[in-house]
């Protein structure tokens, strides 16, 4: 295939919602009407297995989260579908904001009878400092919730961005029959059916079709027409320009269980989506369609597959072709590496390829040679630029519960924690390892994780600080001097850096002012913070 068709037949985007609001859903309706799936998962029946084709982890199922980002991907009219299916919760906030450097555009999901949500609100953030292009679905539209108006008013107010509704739904909760796709103008409506695809009952050109009444009935006709007439004369007609450059977000309504909407969203997203776009790096901006190979690894997961205890790397291709077993720059290793088996996802499930383009995310089989935020290239000595990394806000000392498995809890913490979720911090005085995170459920994800896929027990004590900061200076004297002053407060990173637990605010103001020849970074990625924050 040429790089240029490849890149033309890519649409690459991530979904993203606040934790129960059918994200995951919704991405089971796009695999079946892609034909990657036969029978939908997530859905309450006896006659069917009732786990979500994206949550894959043992524990995943236990809790009924997604608490790791899944890859998948299906052929849909000709182009090639990857979606990059996220954590909601906010504990796992930043396995998302990370997954959002993979990808070209996102779809927001949004529950009617909640609206905007705080997650919400901060995964839209993100996206509105890229200016990622946002289609919003406002789903269980067959729930009782806000009125269309009323949330369209929501969405424009708390995520700060113009909307343009491209279907509008037939009813709301018990009265909700179907949607009016004004992309289309059209009328689909659908039987209920939670597991497969559904099928058209009848598509109606025009408001003005006599058989409207006879579908819907009068009263549903007449505020259906009523409705849409407000729409068109308030709204400005669509726009993809504005869409693409992140101004604007398209919304869709429907229910996402029982497959209402879901194929208009698709249909529309695959036409007006944009195509693998520039990566910036820290040297120049990367274009699609160069013809050298160029990639960044934006995730890590240990024990994929837990039979075979694999590691993988997931890259996204940004430039020119990947090719199995061709040799590939590491940059920060400086290495040429290859890949015997790099492989395409449909969640747990992988299969060998040949080549990737650009959209592409692959996983390669890490032996540990890569960390988040590496970049493979064909010689070119490049960085990509805007891969988050927060300082943690929780900190637990391990305690190890079994000290015959010493060397398991070891290795499964560096590996759990090379995923990017938590970081490692270590006390030189007594070895001791402390694990910081942003939120409370990864540790019991780490615990159960440790156990089951390394048979290491541990506990956690938790241990009082309010931050983690890297410190860097080029006066080595000082360094040394505030390592001894501040000796129980000091630890060091996997990597050898040197980090001061802050225990309070007011500590860490007092220390900066005390120590000005000290940089204090927030974000592990120090070597390409451009100022210290």
């Amino acid at each position: 295939m040429k790089l240029q068709e490849a890149i033309e037949s890519r649409k690459t985007f991530a979904i993203i919602s606040h934790p129960d609001a059918g994200k995951t859903t919704l991405t089971e309706k796009f695999l079946l009407f892609g034909g990657a799936i036969q029978t939908a998962g997530a859905v309450k029946s006896n006659k069917i297995k009732k786990t979500a084709t994206s949550d894959f982890m043992e524990i995943e199922r236990q809790r009924g989260i997604s608490v790791a980002t899944s890859v998948m991907g299906f052929n849909y009219k000709g182009m090639q579908v990857n979606i990059l299916d996220t954590p909601g919760h906010k504990d796992f906030a930043e396995d998302t904001y990370r997954t959002l450097t993979a990808v070209d555009s996102v779809i927001l999901v949004v529950d009617c009878v909640k609206g905007v949500e705080e997650q919400t609100e901060r995964l839209m953030e993100v996206c509105r400092m890229r200016n990622t292009p946002v289609i919003i679905f406002v789903n269980k539209m067959d729930r009782e919730g806000k009125d269309p108006f009323e949330l369209l008013d929501e969405l424009e107010g708390k995520l700060n961005i113009k909307t343009r509704p491209l279907s509008w739904p037939i009813g709301i909760g018990d009265s909700f029959q179907g949607v009016f796709n004004l992309y289309e103008k059209n009328i689909n409506l659908f039987s209920a059916n939670k597991t497969k695809v559904a099928q058209n009952i009848v598509a109606i050109k025009s408001l003005d079709d006599s058989k409207l009444q006879e579908v819907i009935g009068d009263e549903a006709a007449d505020t259906l027409r009523e409705e849409v007439e407000m729409v068109e004369g308030v709204y400005d007609e669509f726009n993809e320009e504005p869409y693409q450059e992140g101004d604007l977000a398209p919304v869709f309504f429907g229910s996402a269980l029982n497959n209402f909407g879901v194929k208009e969203l698709l249909e529309t997203f695959v036409s007006i989506a944009p195509v693998p776009l520039s990566r910036k790096t820290d040297v120049r901006e990367i274009e699609p369609t160069e013809p050298k190979f160029t990639g960044f690894v934006f995730k890590i997961h240990a024990n994929l597959d837990p039979k075979h205890r694999d590691r993988i790397a997931f890259l996204r291709v940004c430039s020119g072709t990947f090719k199995r077993n061709h040799f590939f720059h590491h940059v920060r290793l400086d290495k040429n590496i290859k890949f015997a088996n790099p492989s395409s996802f449909m969640a747990s499930e992988k299969s060998t390829i040949e080549e990737a383009y650009p959209g592409d995310v692959i996983g390669l089989y890490d032996t540990g040679n890569f960390k988040i935020g590496d970049t493979l290239s064909e010689g070119e000595v490049i960085n990509f630029k805007g891969i988050p990394s927060f300082s943690p806000e929780i900190f637990k000392e391990v305690e190890n519960r079994d000290p015959m498995k010493t060397k398991q809890l070891e290795k499964g913490i560096r590996q759990l924690t090379d995923e990017g979720v938590a970081q490692l911090f270590i006390q030189e005085l007594g070895n001791k390892k402390i694990i910081g995170t942003v939120g409370e459920l990864q540790f019991d994800v780490i615990q159960y994780r440790l156990e089951h896929e390394y048979g290491a027990k541990c506990d956690f004590r938790p241990v009082k600080y309010f931050k983690a900061c890297w410190i860097t200076t080029d006066n080595q004297s000082k360094l040394d001097e505030f390592v001894r002053i501040k000796s129980t407060d000091m630890v060091k990173d996997k990597d050898g850096n040197w980090v001061f637990l802050a225990p309070s605010k007011w500590i860490l103001d007092l220390e900066q002012q005390n120590f000005p020849e000290l940089n204090f970074h927030f974000t592990s990625e120090f070597k390409r913070d451009a100022v210290a924050q």
